[in-house]
């Protein structure tokens, strides 16, 4: 009902903030971002490249969750790009700690906070009738 919209709706946008920020931050400023985490990047064009790449993606991605927010219609696909960018990141980071062990106290707090966006996006996508989230005709922005 209403409740479970408003809460899929602070969800997207909460997680739409998060990959925008992040990807905002890594796209402009590579190097103050991943400092934040004592992470020191060398004045390489190739390694900025390859920092930059992702960055993108995570601003679209963050795009695409605020969209799923606004708009009935595009919710389930929201959730489910929210889902796996979120949900991908924290299981990468989990991989990380196992083969090199642990990251900066701020990469531990990002994976969980990755984890729990990434699971409550995949419990909201699969808990979902397929007719809660589409747009009834006429339904426009909203």
């Amino acid at each position: 009902g209403g409740v479970r919209r408003v809460a899929v709706r602070v969800l997207l946008v909460v997680a739409g903030a998060v990959l925008s920020y992040i990807g905002v931050s890594a796209l402009l400023s590579p190097r103050a971002f991943y400092a934040a985490n004592g992470i020191l990047l060398a004045d390489d064009p190739s390694l900025l490249s390859e920092v930059r790449a992702p960055a993108g993606l995570l601003v679209v991605g963050g795009i695409v969750a605020f969209l799923g927010a606004l708009r009935r219609s595009l919710t389930r696909p929201a959730l489910a790009a929210t889902a796996v960018v979120h949900g991908s990141y924290g299981l990468s980071r989990l991989v990380g700690v196992a083969l090199d062990g642990m990251p900066a106290q701020g990469l531990v707090a990002a994976t969980l906070i990755e984890l729990l966006v990434g699971g409550l996006s995949l419990a909201a996508l699969v808990g979902a009738p397929r007719s809660a989230t589409r747009a009834r005709p006429g339904e426009g922005w909203g």
